[in-house]
Formats: C-alpha cells, sequence, structure tokens
C-alpha cells in the first residue's frame, strides 16, 4: 500500500512534467515545420493535452482494468469544465472570442450525445470503439480544413503569444518531444500500477479510483495550462485546452481503451458520471457562446462549477469511506 501510494505521487508529478515537455516540444517542433498557429492550438495544444489520458487508458485497459480507463476519460472531462475552468474563471473571467471555439463546443455537446447512446447497453466494444475513432477522424479533418481556411481568428494570435515567450529551437523541440514521450508512458505505467493496487487494497472499483485520483492527476497540465493563459489574458487558449481535450478524451481516449479491451459500463456511469458530464457540457455551451451578450464565464459561474466539482468529487469520496 505504502509503495503504491508513492507511485502514484511520482507517477502524478512525473505525469505533469512530462505533459508539458511533450505539448511544448511538439507545439514548438509543429511550428518549425510551418504549421499555422491555428492549426497548433487546436490540434497539437487541444488535443495534445489529453496525452496522459490517453496513455493511461490504453495501459489500464491492456491490464485488464478497463473501468480505470471509463473513469479516467469521463473524469478528467468533468474535471476540465468543473474545476480547471471554474478555477481559471475565479482568476480571470474567461471571455470567448474565437469563431472556432464557438463552432466546437455544438461538436462537444453531439459528441457527447453520442457518447451516452454508446454507453446506453452497458457494453463498449469493438464497433463502438470504431465508431468512436471514425467520428475522431472526421472531427481531425475538419479541424485542419479550420485551421487551414481561418487564420486571423484570435485563437491564432494567442498562439502566436504563446509560442514567442518560450523560443525553442528545432533540435531542442525534437529532444524534449521524445523525452516528454517516454516519461510519459513511464509515469502512466506507474500511475495505473499504483491507482489498481491502491483500489484493490481498499475494496473499491478502479472505475471510482479512475473517476478520481487518477482523472485530477491527468487532467493536472490542463489546470497548469489553462491558468496560465488566463493570467496572459489569452483566454480562448484557455477554454480551448478544454474542449480539445474533452473532445479527445471522449473519443480517442475511450475509443482506443474499448478497442483493446472490451468495457463493461456500469449503470451509474450513465446515470451519475455523463449525466453530469452533459449538464456541464450544456452548461459550458450556454455560457461561452452567450444568450444576451458575448461569451463569457464570469466568476459567479466560475464559482458555481466548483461547488459542482466538490460536490461531485464528495460524494464519490464518501462512497469510498463508507464502503
Amino acid at each position: 500500500m505504502t509503495m503504491a501510494t508513492l507511485a502514484i505521487l511520482v507517477g502524478l508529478v512525473l505525469l505533469v512534467w512530462s505533459a508539458d515537455k511533450f505539448v511544448e516540444g511538439a507545439a514548438a517542433t509543429a511550428k518549425h515545420m510551418g504549421m499555422p498557429s491555428l492549426l497548433i492550438g487546436i490540434v497539437i495544444i487541444g488535443f495534445g493535452t489529453s496525452a496522459p489520458e490517453m496513455v493511461v487508458s490504453a495501459l489500464a485497459a491492456s491490464d485488464g482494468n478497463p473501468g480505470l480507463a471509463l473513469g479516467n476519460a469521463y473524469g478528467s472531462n468533468i474535471t476540465n469544465i468543473a474545476l480547471i475552468l471554474g478555477v481559471t474563471a475565479l482568476i480571470a473571467p474567461i471571455a470567448v472570442q474565437s469563431q472556432i471555439i464557438r463552432k466546437e463546443l455544438p461538436i462537444l455537446l453531439a459528441v457527447t450525445l453520442l457518447a451516452g447512446w454508446l454507453i446506453y447497453d452497458g457494453h463498449l466494444g469493438g464497433v463502438d470503439a470504431a465508431i468512436l475513432l471514425v467520428v475522431l477522424l472526421g472531427l481531425m479533418g475538419w479541424s485542419i480544413k479550420e485551421g487551414l481556411s481561418q487564420r486571423q481568428d484570435i485563437l491564432a494570435s494567442e498562439v502566436d503569444d504563446e509560442l514567442d515567450s518560450h523560443p525553442m529551437s528545432l533540435k531542442l523541440a525534437v529532444i524534449w518531444l521524445v523525452i516528454g514521450l517516454l516519461f510519459l508512458v513511464l509515469s502512466s505505467r506507474m500511475l495505473v500500477w499504483g491507482a489498481v493496487t491502491v483500489a484493490q487494497s481498499l475494496g473499491v472499483s478502479d472505475l471510482i479510483i479512475g473517476l478520481t485520483i487518477v482523472a485530477i492527476g491527468t487532467s493536472l497540465p490542463e489546470l497548469a495550462s489553462s491558468i496560465m493563459a488566463a493570467k496572459k489574458g489569452e483566454h480562448d487558449l484557455a477554454i480551448g485546452n478544454v474542449i480539445g481535450s474533452n473532445l479527445f478524451n471522449t473519443l480517442a481516449v475511450v475509443g482506443i481503451a474499448a478497442g483493446i479491451h472490451p468495457l463493461t459500463v456500469e449503470s451509474e456511469v450513465l446515470t451519475r458520471d455523463w449525466a453530469l458530464m452533459l449538464v456541464l457540457t450544456v452548461g459550458l455551451l450556454v455560457m461561452a457562446i452567450g444568450i444576451k451578450g458575448p461569451g463569457r464565464i464570469t466568476r459567479l459561474e466560475g464559482a458555481v462549477l466548483l461547488g459542482i466539482y466538490f460536490s461531485y468529487t464528495g460524494y464519490l469520496g464518501y462512497g469510498i469511506i463508507s464502503h
């Protein structure tokens, strides 16, 4: 138990560090290769911050712990909206100006509804995995098209500012990309082993561990990047990180995990976790698009999001303690 707890702590620290270096290296490499800034923001940074969830869930599924994989993905989505955007909005209200992000939000809602439809029968198998990954490929194609056709979107200028603040040679960018990826896999392996061991010792399901400890840990890179972006006034980059990550979690992370090992979905995943994920996604859509004015997540709305997150996590935590 002690070694497992230590593995979780060390794994989380290494995971945050390696994910940051991986995304930084990938973004700088893409910039050197001439990729448009908007495309870097949508694909590299937005989806790249989900690398921890993808590696952790793939390893968990391959080890025969599908509950951990699914809990990690859905738990990270809940954490991204409720905790990360909640904290970020408290630091600085988030104004949403990017047209790309306004287009991505309805897509995120549609993908969330698709996820609910697929898990309704309590099973995620090869066909479900194929559907999720095909939708992901279609979304990636759309993102590339949008990134190439709308280079003047405000998100592009925020990405430029972010890359200019961390100048990096191509050689150094590739080195950090490789090192980040290697440590990402190593730290994920430590985290999965520690989380499964702790779950077994406490007598709780790996789903609950995935929804709590692992989900928070794999979402830390998004938390760090969103807070930094908000402090610099890069509001669209902050919310873009979350939207891109949630799209990737729902489609790629779950799709890859289900493709590796069929997932049995407990009924409470639909009625508790997915339902909350849906409510938060609808709320984010309403706040970010704006009904009577410009899209904006205020400090009050950020506080509400945090309240929802702590209530949900407290409920899960109470279940662990009272087990």
